[in-house]
């Protein structure tokens, strides 16, 4: 049934539920699902490459498949920007919706977890479960809130590699991930080029462009700019009460820009969802009314202050930076890496793959580069796992046979 018109000719936010929550994000107390925990810092301060430290950090990680006395069937997944350690499963206490890559990762499937031993940590700065601005703050025993720091693609890196060491893998048969997971498969092959033996960045960019930089800011501010958002300190707040309207229109930017005019003309055209309220003023058509959904949602399962975070170290991400620039980066990658775009992405567009492509193979490099042809946007990383599945299985296998 279409909602009802707002009361208010100009308060659109009369439309929405009262009880959303002023954090998403794991805390204590929620159930944790399949998640384990591992607290990675074993007492020394973790520094961060923007200065400033942590004094420890736990990292919230998912794993599938059975790790072989060798340690060399090891494959890490990357999560994007809203996403978590969920990467394969179902819905349970804990985890409200499905794995995000549930048709590449398990039994027989691309990523087959009766062959490898899958591992998908959430991010530093995330947060569900790993050390981010929801997480206790030993100094004080509140949320870290305003006083997180910023950290890079290059930290969450960092903090990846401590928890494989942990976890007793020297070396990761592949690094797979897409949009900011595909930053840090990057940076895994930059930073640590022994320990992979092959990379798989899909629908990615070595560097954050002025568009993506641009969309992100205005997100950003979407946030700052809720009254409740309290310079970051809302965690007290009762339901309805924290920055919940700046983060949902955060949210409902971005999923403009990971779809495509053709989906969603297709999808929706010119439907009005609030069919007797065509020409009120907040009278929705149904585009509108998907918008709100994602964003609702968003809210429900993620933490305003991660999104700040998490979202800047994506514009602050640079392959180049400190290397020479993102082509002499680009060219000392040794191991095969298979790169992917979407057509019709307008977000990661084809030709930022396939500049990472050309940087590795004019480097002497091996590099593989599809692109899928399909209407689905950025999203299509997500969702087209038909399709990506057979150059992943191969790569996959690639590197199993590969004495590298």
């Amino acid at each position: 049934m279409a909602d009802p018109p707002p009361t208010s000719r100009f308060d659109p936010a009369r439309r929405f539920p009262t009880d959303l929550p002023p954090t998403g994000a794991l805390m204590p107390g929620d159930p944790v699902g399949s998640r384990r925990f591992m607290t990675v810092t074993d007492g020394r301060p973790f520094a961060l490459e923007a200065g400033g430290r942590l004094d420890e950090i736990t990292v919230a990680y998912e794993t599938w498949g059975h790790l072989d006395i060798d340690a060399s069937n090891a494959v890490l997944v990357c999560h994007a920007l809203t996403g978590d350690s969920h990467a394969s499963g179902g819905i349970a206490p804990g985890h409200p919706s499905v794995g995000w890559w549930n048709d590449l990762i398990g039994p027989g499937r691309a990523i087959d977890t009766d062959r490898y031993f899958v591992v998908c940590s959430n991010v530093l700065g995330g947060c569900q479960g790993t050390t981010g601005p929801a997480s206790i703050n030993p100094a004080t025993g509140r949320p870290f809130g305003s006083d997180f720091p910023q950290v890079t693609i290059r930290d969450m890196v960092r903090a990846q590699q401590l928890l494989a060491s942990r976890l007793g893998i020297d070396r990761w048969l592949s690094v797979v991930g897409g949009s900011m997971g595909g930053m840090q498969v990057l940076e895994w092959g930059a930073m640590y080029p022994r320990r992979v033996k092959s990379l798989v960045p899909l629908a990615t960019t070595a560097a954050a462009s002025a568009t993506q930089i641009a969309w992100s800011a205005v997100e950003r501010l979407s946030i700052v700019t809720d009254p409740n958002f309290n310079d970051g300190d809302y965690y007290d707040a009762g339901p309805g009460g924290g920055p919940w309207k700046g983060l949902m229109i955060g949210r409902e930017i971005a999923q403009i820009t990971y779809r495509s005019a053709e989906v969603f003309d297709e999808r929706f055209g010119r439907a009005h969802h609030d069919y007797r309220a065509e020409f009120h003023p907040w009278g929705r058509f149904e585009i509108e009314s998907y918008l709100d959904h994602h964003g609702q949602k968003l809210v429900r399962r993620f933490d305003a202050n991660s999104y700040l975070v998490v979202s800047k170290s994506m514009d602050l991400h640079d392959l180049g930076r400190g290397r020479g620039g993102v082509r002499a980066a680009l060219g000392r990658l040794r191991m095969p890496v298979l790169t992917a775009s979407i057509s019709s992405d307008v977000l990661y567009p084809p030709c930022q793959q396939a500049d990472i492509h050309d940087g590795i193979t004019a480097g002497g490099g091996d590099c593989r580069y599809e692109v899928i042809d399909s209407p689905q946007g950025h999203d299509g990383f997500l969702l087209e796992s038909g399709r990506l599945g057979p150059p992943i299985r191969e790569i996959l296998e690639r590197a199993e046979k590969d004495d590298v």
